[in-house]
């Protein structure tokens, strides 16, 4: 078995879904808006390794990496990528992929890689693995593998060395999760990341897709909530020069309008709604947590949640 679903899964299945999964599955069964979705397990990734014999050339490589010559790093990660992108899947792998991803009846899903040794507090992976977003049936196969192979990025590479976890079992599970084009999407954290105080969330919002905030491209709006009465401390509009938003089969940039760009993404009342769903979360898991949300024709969704690891 190399696929659950989110139903099967939660907060103690890191181990097998990677830090990303096992927090979609509790959050899936905790009642919260999670997009459907499944994981390949990390149990794929290991036995593509063992049945291509990849283990033994990708430890080969790594042993011969000298971490202080960021040269070394890059041809190490090229050579595995490399090696790991031509092999051949397992058939059995590759139908059970197709099967669920027919079972979603979803046009476009988000890949998404979750390494197994992933926000746990001593490691943090977030940013480090690729995710790839609008993947179609005809490319779920190939992004699966090419999120396999973002476990041996030059920056993964040095995060491992780094952590001194090179030596260390570190293999990737695949999350595939049905996509949600959001109109509006950002992230919220829990707790203040700057001022530290627990009765205060902030919320980043932006027009778009994800990405653009996750990435650093664009600045999102900021509001502060108190958590108690949820009451809006502060709003701070920013003006929103570029957004993603899918055109076709592609991801696009759009250029924004300084009119469209300029204005309040959140209303009061959805700022309101939403930190309602995330002080839920929080108290889920009894944790400040640091949240990924979208927002689609009249409704929030929350497509990941993990531990704020800098209190």
């Amino acid at each position: 078995m190399h696929i659950k679903t989110f139903r099967e899964l939660n907060k103690k299945s890191a181990f097998e879904a990677g830090g990303k999964g096992a927090s979609l599955g509790e959050m899936t069964n905790a009642k919260i808006p999670v997009p459907p979705g499944f994981v390949v397990l990390a149990n794929a990734f290991d036995r593509f390794c063992e049945e291509t014999d990849l283990d033994v050339e990708i430890e080969a490589t790594l042993k011969k990496v000298n971490h202080k010559d960021i040269n070394s790093v890059e041809v190490a990660s090229e050579t595995i990528r490399a090696l790991i992108k031509k092999a051949k899947m397992p058939k059995d792998i590759a139908t059970e992929i197709m099967s669920h991803f027919k079972q979603l009846k979803a046009p476009f899903v988000a890949v998404r890689s979750s390494a197994t040794a992933e926000d746990s507090s001593s490691a943090a992976w977030a940013g480090q693995l690729e995710t790839y977003l609008n993947t179609t049936e005809k490319d779920v196969l190939k992004n699966v593998q090419r999120c396999w192979s973002s476990l041996f990025t030059p920056r993964a590479i040095f995060y491992r060395i780094e952590k001194k976890m090179a030596k260390d079992k570190v293999s990737v599970a695949v999350v595939v999760q049905t996509m949600v084009q959001s109109e509006i999407s950002g992230i919220c954290f829990t707790v203040h990341p700057v001022t530290k105080d627990r009765n205060q969330m902030v919320i980043e919002a932006g027009l778009g897709l994800g990405e653009a905030i996750v990435s650093g491209s664009v600045t999102p709006d900021t509001y502060i909530v108190h958590k108690d009465d949820f009451s809006i401390l502060d709003i701070n509009v920013s003006e929103q020069t570029m957004a993603i938003y899918k055109v076709g089969n592609k991801n696009v940039d759009k250029k924004l309008s300084a009119k469209e760009g300029g204005q309040q993404k959140l209303t009061g009342k959805q700022i309101v709604e939403l930190a309602k769903i995330c002080k839920n979360i929080e108290k889920h898991y009894k944790k400040p947590e640091d949240i990924e949300w979208a927002y689609k024709g009249g409704k929030f969704y929350i497509t990941q949640s993990r531990p704020i690891t800098t209190l």
